[in-house]
Formats: C-alpha cells, structure tokens, sequence
C-alpha cells in the first residue's frame, strides 16, 4: 500500500491522546496511522516534533466593512496567509449583512472576495444585523440548510446591535434549525452613555477606550444574552471573553445545565488596558472590544480555560493598519477614541502564545491544546471529524511543530496586511515549522510554498444538538 506522503517519526498529538505514529495520507485525506507504512511519495521526517491537527481558528474577521474611510488591513489572501503561517488550516470569517441588504446578498459578496484567493481552508459564520421577516422566516433557515449552521448576533455598535425582541426573534430561528449563535455581549446604552460623558469631560485618548467599556457593561449583557437564550432553549457561544466575572455568569449558566459555552483570546490572556495608555496614538494599536482589562482578568481567562469554562480559543483577528489614515490613525479617531478602528489582529500569534504560556509553562496540557486550537471548533461547528482531529478518513490537515524553538515574535514573521503586531518582541517557546491543508504543504520552515488557490469553502453540518463540549 502507498501513500502520496508519510510523516514519520513524530508524535502525534490529538484532543483525547498522545502517541508515536506515523501518518499516511493519500488524496489529501489521513488513510492509515501506524509504524512501517511502506512507500510514499514523499516523506516528512518528524523526529522531534509534534504532529497537531491543523488549528481552527472560528473567530477572524477579513475584508468586513469597517465604517467611512476605514479600510480593513486582512483580505482573504492576506488573512489566510497569516493563518497558515501560525499553523492553522481552517478559519471561519464572519460575513456581515448591512442594513438594508439579504442574507444571500451578503454572501455572494463575500464569496467573490474569497474565492480563488485562499491559502487554507474557510467557512463563513453569519452576522444578522438585520432580522427582518424575510430573513427570518425564508433565508436564514435555507442557509442553514445549505451548509452555513452558525450566525452571530451583536449586542452593542451602531448600525450592529440588537435589540432584546430582535435577539429572541434571532435566537428562535437558531433554536428551530439547528444553527450555532454566537453573541457579542456588550451593553450598547450603557457604552454611550459613559462615551458621552468621557468626551464632555474632555477624556478622549485612545485609554479611554478602555473606561468606556468597564467590565460591568461586559456582565450585564452576558447574563442578559443567557437569561434571554434560556427563554428560547437555544445553545449560545458567548465570544472574546475578558473577565472573572463574565465568566462566572457561564460558569453559573453550564453548572445549571444550560448549554451555555464561551470563548477566550489571547488579548486577554497578554495585553491590558495599560497598554492603551501610551504616548500620542501608539495606545490605538490595542484598541479592541472588550477592552484588554488587568493582571486579575488574565489569571481568570487561565482560569477559564484550565477548568474548561471556555471551550475555545480564537484569535478575533480584526486588523487595521496603524500608520495609516483609513486605519487606527483615521482623521476622527484623532479627535475621539469613540473612532479609532476596533480591533487587533492576531491570527497567525495565537497558537504560538497559546502554546507557549499555556503547554511550555505547564498551565494546560497538550491534549487541551489541540481541543482549544482546533477539536472543540470542529466540533462545535458542524465540521467534525473532517477537520480538528488526526484520524483515518479526517482531512490531513496538519501542522508539525518544533516544541522547543524559541522565536521573537516580530511582525516580519507574520505575513499578515496589518503593520505591526501587538505582541511585538514577546519571545515564545514552541513554534509551527510546517502547515499542511489537505495534504499539500503550504508553508514550510517559514517559507509560503502553497499557493492561495488551494483553500476552499467549506459547507458545514450542523453541529449534533448544537452540544456544548465537555
């Protein structure tokens, strides 16, 4: 029997086990796991390395619209770039609806920005903005039909946020077709109020993004977004999770049995509101929603993910230019925080710190690794056992890693549109030296060797009972 590749001589690594295989693929699928495959095509020596399933990073954002004169940094090329060069396979951008447009408009734009132009593999999540009849009652339940079973619903931005009656009109419909909801939860009046109140008080530096949007406003809507999903029955995926005390809402939601999940970011875990708070602009690299918060949230989001509060890990990688006019240094973000682009990127550093805070100091184990990076995601959005598992029939997508390769995280190394990096300097143990996406390698030893027509869209089951992840 031979195969196309064999990667022998490491250590593969899955959510439930950790053991020496070797892995033969053929047609871009996993055909056998084992010693002594025979022949292939080519081998790939894995001694010393860890052999992962591809990450899944279900939280990016690329080419979104982002508001007059912004433009965001991330196209599909570019973002997808990124993605693999942080040793992903699979990202789930988010394909926004704008006022006054279908469901199926949407879409067909969004497509035709990422096809041909993907170096990994991607499946859109949903955002209803607006819940018409229409879109309720006929064309979201047929998109959930044809493959895309999850959408995201916002509680705070102008032009995005719900209200209480459109987030239940919403939740319903995912109740009735199996869909997969995810929730922005922040108080969008309470937000404006203290906004309003900054800025009359003169308070308009880019720290004061941070004051603006206190942990409070991040509790209230995530025991709101809970309390109105146990009215509907619906499972919700609480998103970029930042505090103790949002987590302690879906802490309390699982331990009564509601099928309630969260998510964490890397934001949280190495960056706080201090790092706002720098000299002219620079503070607007780290703007992002919720804000960064301190040294007690970051042991909490730990916490969180050590005691499987948060079933995932994703980047939101949001990018905009910093030394540019349509991105953080924008004309009226100079005159309020209230318009500095929103959002950091971070797609390709995820993984990287994930493992190298979390495996290399010994807080969380590599099996929960791979569930956080890239199992729980397949899982929870209707894309297991194809992706997010080294098994026999399973895509190969895979990403070798270099356990003990220390690196400084430059913005060089990142291969995203953006400008700068928020974790520039911060030296990681643990590294991603080769990403492969249905068995063609596409980066290698730093290297882009696939070229971007290779990724494609995924179409997606719906996730079993939409089940929360143990």
């Amino acid at each position: 029997m031979s195969f196309d590749i064999i990667i022998r001589g490491g250590t593969v690594v899955t959510a439930a086990d950790t053991f020496a295989c070797d892995v033969g693929i053929r047609d871009g699928k996993i055909a056998a796991l084992g010693h002594d495959l025979g022949d292939a095509t080519a081998i790939i020596d894995a001694t010393d390395r860890l052999v992962l399933p591809g990450g899944i990073d279900s939280h990016v954002h690329f080419a979104q619209p982002s508001g007059d004169g912004i433009v965001m940094a991330d196209g599909f090329a570019s973002g997808t770039r990124s993605a693999a060069f942080g040793g992903n396979t699979t990202v789930l951008p988010f394909c926004l609806q704008e006022k006054g447009q279908t469901l199926r408009e949407a879409l067909k734009h969004y497509h035709s920005l990422a096809d041909g132009e993907c170096h990994v593999d991607v499946a859109f999540h949903l955002i209803v903005t607006d819940p018409t009849e229409h879109v309720l009652g006929q064309e979201l339940p047929a998109l959930v039909e044809d493959g895309y079973t999850s959408l995201k619903v916002f509680m705070t931005y102008e032009g995005l946020a719900l209200s209480d009656r459109e987030l239940l009109e919403t939740m319903a419909v995912a109740r009735e077709t199996g869909a997969m909801l995810m929730v922005h939860a922040e108080n969008f009046d309470a937000i404006r109020f203290l906004t309003d109140r900054l800025e009359r008080a003169g308070n308009t530096a880019p720290r004061f993004h941070a004051t603006s949007r206190p942990i409070p406003v991040e509790r209230e809507a995530t025991h709101r977004a809970i309390s109105l999903s146990e009215l509907v029955d619906v499972p919700i995926m609480i998103v970029h999770v930042s505090n103790r005390e949002a987590m302690d809402e879906i802490r309390r939601a699982q331990q009564r049995g509601l099928r309630v999940m969260g998510e964490t970011c890397p934001q949280y875990l190495m960056l706080t509101e201090k790092d706002l708070d720098q000299l002219n602009m620079e503070g607007a690299k780290y703007v992002c929603s919720p804000p960064p918060r301190d040294i007690a949230s970051q042991q909490a989001c730990w916490e969180g993910l050590q005691q499987k509060v948060f079933s995932v890990f994703s980047s939101d990688h949001c990018p905009f230019r910093y030394d540019d006019p349509q991105g953080k240094l924008a004309p009226k973000g100079r005159t309020s925080f209230r318009w500095v682009p929103n959002g950091i990127p971070g797609v390709a550093t995820r993984l990287p710190i994930l493992f190298s805070e979390g495996v290399v100091k010994g807080r969380i184990d590599l099996n929960s690794f791979v569930a956080f990076s890239a199992t729980n995601h397949a899982k929870i959005y209707g894309l297991y056992p194809r992706k997010g598992t080294i098994a026999v029939g399973s895509d190969a997508d895979i990403a070798l890693w270099d356990p003990k390769r220390k690196v400084t995280i430059r913005h060089e190394l990142i291969h995203d549109g953006a400008d700068y990096t928020p974790y520039e300097g911060l030296e990681v143990t643990g590294w991603p030296v080769l990403t492969m996406v249905r068995g063609k390698v596409v980066v290698e030893d730093g290297t882009l060797v696939g070229g971007k027509e290779h990724g494609t869209y995924l179409p997606r089951s719906k996730p079993p009972g939409a089940a929360t992840i143990p």
